[in-house]
Order: C-alpha cells, then sequence, then structure tokens
C-alpha cells in the first residue's frame, strides 16, 4: 500500500466514526454531543465569520500554513476570502431508513483560508458548547470546489460529502450524481436514483450505525498511524491549544472528540 493510499484509508477510518457516532480508540469521546448548526442563516454564517477572523484563528492559520516550511511564520499573513458555506455529510438518518430523512445534513461552515504564498485551507466551523469555533483545519478547497461544481451540475441541488469514501455528490429530485473519482467509482458517471444510492450506503454502513453490535464493541480503531508531525511544530500548536492530528494535513482544534483527518487536495475532478 502506497502512503497516499495508507493516509487515505486512515482518513475514511476516522471520518467514518465521525459521522456514524463512533469515537476512535485514539481519541476521547466528549463529554456531551458538539450541536451542529442547524441551518446556514445569515446570523450563523456571520458568527462562523468572526470565528474564522478572530486573532487566535489567524495566529494558528499561520502556523499551519508555515508548517512544511513553504512560506516563513512572518510571511504567511492568511486572510478569509468570502463568506462561509454550508458543507453537508450523509446523514445517518438516511443511512438508517428514516422515513423523510434527506440524503444529507448540514455538518458545519467552512470559510476558505489563503495564504500570502497561495496556499488554501479549509477552516471547518461549527456551534459548540463554548459558542462558535474553528474546530478544523484541513488542507485545500475541496469544501468550495465541490460546492461550485454541484450548482454548475444540477443548480439547487444539495451537495453533499460520503466521509468514508471521500466521495462528493450533488442529489436532487431522484438523483444521486457523482461530483469527484471516488463517487463516480461508487455510483457510475451517469449516477444513479436517490432509492439505489440508499440501498447502497445501508448495505455499506447500516451495521455501524449508533447502537449497533459495531458501535457497542468499541470497533472504530484499527487504522494505522500515520506520518508524524515535527515536534517543534506541533509543540507551537500545542501551545496555542490546537493539537496536531498526524498526517494528510489536518489541523484539529479538539472540540469534536474525532480526529477529521483528510489528504491534501486531489489534483483535478471529474464532474
Amino acid at each position: 500500500m502506497t502512503q497516499r493510499a495508507a493516509t487515505a484509508a486512515a482518513a475514511a477510518v476516522l471520518a467514518a466514526t465521525a459521522l456514524l457516532g463512533l469515537a476512535p480508540q485514539a481519541a476521547a469521546a466528549p463529554a456531551s454531543p458538539v450541536p451542529q448548526p442547524q441551518s446556514a442563516t445569515a446570523e450563523n454564517k456571520a458568527a462562523a465569520a468572526q470565528a474564522a477572523t478572530a486573532p487566535d484563528t489567524l495566529a494558528t492559520l499561520s502556523r499551519f500554513f508555515a508548517r512544511e516550511g513553504k512560506v516563513s511564520l512572518t510571511a504567511a499573513r492568511p486572510r478569509i476570502e468570502g463568506e462561509a458555506i454550508p458543507v453537508n455529510h450523509l446523514s445517518p438518518e438516511f443511512v438508517a431508513g428514516r422515513a423523510g430523512a434527506p440524503v444529507a445534513r448540514l455538518e458545519f461552515l467552512a470559510g476558505k483560508a489563503v495564504s500570502s504564498d497561495g496556499q488554501q485551507a479549509a477552516l471547518w466551523i461549527a456551534r459548540t458548547e463554548a459558542g462558535w469555533q474553528v474546530v478544523n483545519i484541513a488542507t485545500g478547497d475541496d469544501e468550495f470546489r465541490y460546492a461550485q461544481l454541484g450548482a454548475a451540475k444540477l443548480p439547487g441541488g444539495t451537495v453533499f460529502r460520503e466521509p468514508q469514501i471521500d466521495a462528493w455528490y450533488v442529489a436532487g429530485g431522484s438523483r444521486v450524481l457523482p461530483l469527484d473519482e471516488d463517487a463516480v467509482r461508487a455510483v457510475g458517471a451517469d449516477g444513479t436514483t436517490l432509492a439505489a444510492y440508499r440501498v447502497r450506503v445501508a448495505r455499506a454502513y447500516g451495521d455501524k450505525l449508533p447502537g449497533s453490535a459495531y458501535a457497542e464493541g468499541g470497533m472504530a480503531g484499527g487504522y494505522a498511524e500515520a506520518e508524524a508531525v515535527p515536534a517543534a511544530v506541533a509543540a507551537d500548536a500545542e501551545g496555542a491549544g490546537v493539537p496536531w492530528a498526524a498526517g494528510a494535513g489536518a489541523l484539529v482544534l479538539g472540540v469534536l472528540g474525532v480526529a477529521a483527518v483528510r489528504r491534501s487536495r486531489r489534483v483535478g475532478a471529474r464532474a
């Protein structure tokens, strides 16, 4: 298995635990569930923007962009571009077959961060028990690219991610259409019906929902560790209260109780 494939596999396991309500063995479960943003209202977007542009966030972004030496800490000068956008993930209620459940649910709001040398990152912003906070920083601009691709491919549709396989789709009416290569592999280049997609995800994840034997048996672990972050960089980040998640260019702020890891942006996407 290549390093890229190994990192992707670890990311898929971690993302699955996040979606299905399971806590990986390597991370402590939160004392109580983190509230999701119920809707992307103007008020919620304004609160997310305030969290994204806070001085502590910008300082953390400087360290994030400088972590591999691509730009110096003082020269990073991160900025936030545009307004926060809603990011939807595959809904556990849909997987479980709950009547009337939509295919996806709002998971967090994302803000686009850009460094002086052009690096990009997505700030994952959620309403927590402590208020609106940045809960993760992930490399690349996936959230924004796929939102644009989905709007162009199926205007008015719901763009969402199936995090277990890092696949992006847009759904509308009775159709689910792929937005990237992972989704094409899952549902074909022409997409599938909503009903057929439900059958597929129920078969893949239905036995891993909260309350299942999988969940009760603590089977969320078992993935290999990704590459370590340099100790000096990790210590600097932790000094600001920001623990690193190893590998895949993800910096987790520790609020969600699970390590949300994603590989670096892939080049190109098939619409």
